[in-house]
């Protein structure tokens, strides 16, 4: 029953995530980093979000591969491309219309965004399957210079904002939220989520 729980956790947590991903960038008041930086190539280049989500993680596992000195994660690409799918998805039936205009509604929906992306990400790293190479950056950048979740997250999430402005993707106050939030938002879902699927584990 193991290998179910944690293709459960993987599949669930990665739905999740791209779902908060796509409120944030709903929300209208600025997208993650990440976020901002696939929105501002799709806009600019063309092809889809989820596209560039594909494009941008295949190149981030080769970067991954040279900060942790070993051979690039390729079984990577399949996190991706369900990325890739499920955020053009809900941003191509479920939430096509689904705008808001008043800052106080779109505050609370960039929060609501925020928290499930960090919902999500704590779920499917519990299955131990290959990462997001953006969370696998991460998580390169944690072991690289021994630093916890929260500080390495922001780096990349930094990083990534540098790159958005260039490709003059939607940066905005919720983009700042998002760098600042998102890491403790996965901290805070981590511990709980592990307990989970320790609990599943030994049933």
């Amino acid at each position: 029953m193991a290998i179910f729980y944690r293709s459960l956790f993987y599949i669930v947590g990665l739905l999740i995530l791209s779902f908060g991903a796509t409120l944030t960038i709903k929300a209208n008041l600025g997208a993650g980093p990440w976020d901002a930086l696939n929105v501002g190539l799709s806009q600019l280049i063309g092809l889809t979000i989820g596209s560039w989500i594909i494009i941008i993680g295949i190149f981030l596992i080769f970067i991954n591969a040279y900060l942790m000195k070993k051979k690039p994660e390729l079984l990577s690409l399949f996190t991706v491309f369900i990325l890739g799918f499920f955020v053009d998805f809900w941003m191509a039936h479920l939430l096509h219309h689904f705008n808001y205009f008043y800052f106080t509604n779109q505050l609370i929906l960039l929060m609501v965004g925020l928290v499930i992306v960090g919902l999500g990400i704590a779920l499917y790293l519990q299955a131990s399957f290959p990462l997001n190479p953006i969370d696998h950056f991460m998580v390169s950048i944690q072991t690289k210079f021994g630093l916890n979740i929260m500080a390495a997250k922001l780096i990349g999430e930094i990083l990534a904002l540098v790159f958005a402005l260039l490709a003059n993707g939607p940066i905005g106050v919720g983009t700042v939220i998002i760098a600042f939030g998102i890491g403790p938002a996965i901290q805070f879902f981590h511990p709980y989520c592990n307990i989970i699927m320790n609990k599943l584990s030994i049933k």
